[in-house]
C-alpha cells in the first residue's frame, strides 16, 4: 500500500509548517498541500492550516511508492517513458489505491519525478514522465502549447474507408440528475474546440471492425472515444460511449459481467492504445514508438484467434 500512516512526535508546541520544514525539509507548497488533503491528524482529526499547532503525538499519512517491476520503455537524461498496460491507473484514486503508474516512476526515479500527462485507465500505451521539477514544467508546456504530436491506435466498429478530419467541440456532461456526470463527454456546439485526424489502417471483414490511427490535435478528455462514437464508429470495448445508462452505471460500479461486456461492446477492454509520441525537448527531437503489437492485443481481447 503506497500510503503509509506514520506516528510522529512533536517534543515542543510549534506550528505544523515549522515542524515539517525542519524535520522533513518539505517546502511550504508541499506542507500546504498535505494539510489541505487531510494527511496530518491529531487524535484522528485532520488539521486544517499550516499554522495549526502540533504538540505530542500525531499521525502523518505519506506516499511511499512501491515497484512491481514495470520496466520503462525509454529512459533519457530528463524524461522517462512507460508503456502502460491497460487497467493500470496513472495516479491513485484515493488513499486506498494499492498501485498506480506514479508508484513505479517515483520508486525507480525518485520523488521529484512526475507524470506529465494522462491517459485513461483502460487505455494502454506511452506515458511521458519528467525526471525533475524543471523538466516537468517544460514537458507540460509542450502539451499545453500543442507541440507534442501523439498518435493512437484504435479498433473501431464498422468499415472505415477514408481518412477523417473530425472537428467537433466537446463538452463535459452536466446533468445533476444523471449518475454519469463524472464520466461522460458529448459533442456540443458550446463545448471546447476539439480536432482529431483519423486514418484507416486495416479492415477485418469477418469482424466488421477497422484498425485506425488517430492523431488528436487537441487533448480533451475522452476526445478520441467521443469523436469516433460521434462518427458512428465507436471504439470496440468502450463500456461508456454507445452503451445504455444502466450498463454504464454497472461498469462504473464494477458490476458489469465480463462476458456481457464483450457481447455489448465487442471486447474485454477498451481497444485504444497510445502508440507514438513525437516532440522536441531542449533542442533535440524525439520519436518514441510503443513496442506493443496492438493488432494482436485487439484480437486476443475480442476472443478471436488468427
Amino acid at each position: 500500500m503506497p500510503f503509509v500512516i506514520k506516528k510522529m512526535f512533536a517534543s515542543q508546541r510549534e506550528s505544523a509548517f515549522l515542524f515539517f520544514k525542519r524535520e522533513l525539509g518539505y517546502s511550504q507548497r508541499d506542507i500546504q498541500r498535505y494539510i489541505a488533503v487531510g494527511r496530518v491528524l491529531i487524535n484522528g482529526v485532520p488539521i486544517t492550516k499550516p499554522s495549526d499547532y502540533l504538540e505530542g503525538e500525531f499521525e502523518f499519512i505519506y506516499f511511499e511508492p512501491i515497484s512491481k517491476g514495470l520496466a520503462p520503455h525509454t529512459v533519457d537524461e530528463k524524461f522517462v517513458v512507460f508503456d502502460k498496460p491497460s487497467g493500470m491507473l496513472i495516479h491513485p484514486q484515493n488513499r486506498h489505491t494499492e498501485y498506480s503508474l506514479i508508484d513505479e516512476l517515483k520508486a525507480q526515479f525518485g520523488m521529484d519525478a512526475n507524470i506529465a500527462h494522462r491517459i485513461d485507465q483502460e487505455t494502454s500505451g506511452l506515458v511521458l514522465c519528467a525526471k525533475d521539477k524543471k523538466s516537468e514544467v517544460d514537458i507540460k508546456m509542450m502539451f499545453q502549447e500543442r507541440d507534442m504530436k501523439k498518435k493512437y491506435l484504435a479498433m473501431v466498429h464498422g468499415e472505415l474507408k477514408d481518412e477523417l478530419r473530425i472537428d467537433a467541440p466537446l463538452l463535459r456532461y452536466d446533468d445533476e440528475k444523471s449518475a454519469l456526470v463524472r464520466m461522460v463527454v458529448k459533442v456540443d456546439p458550446s463545448g471546447k474546440e476539439s480536432l482529431t485526424f483519423v486514418k484507416p489502417l486495416k479492415y477485418f471483414p469477418h469482424l466488421n471492425t477497422t484498425l485506425v490511427e488517430c492523431s488528436p490535435h487537441t487533448g480533451r478528455q475522452h476526445q478520441i472515444r467521443v469523436h469516433m462514437f460521434h462518427m458512428k464508429h465507436p471504439i470496440v470495448g468502450d463500456p461508456v460511449y454507445g452503451q445504455s445508462e444502466e450498463n454504464i452505471v454497472k461498469y462504473l460500479d464494477r458490476e458489469l459481467d465480463r462476458d456481457i461486456r464483450v457481447k455489448l461492446s465487442g471486447a474485454r477492454r477498451l481497444l485504444l492504445h497510445a502508440n507514438e509520441l513525437e516532440f522536441e525537448l531542449y533542442g533535440k527531437k524525439y520519436n518514441v514508438k510503443s513496442s506493443v503489437n496492438f493488432e494482436k492485443v485487439c484480437l486476443e481481447n475480442m476472443d478471436i484467434n488468427e
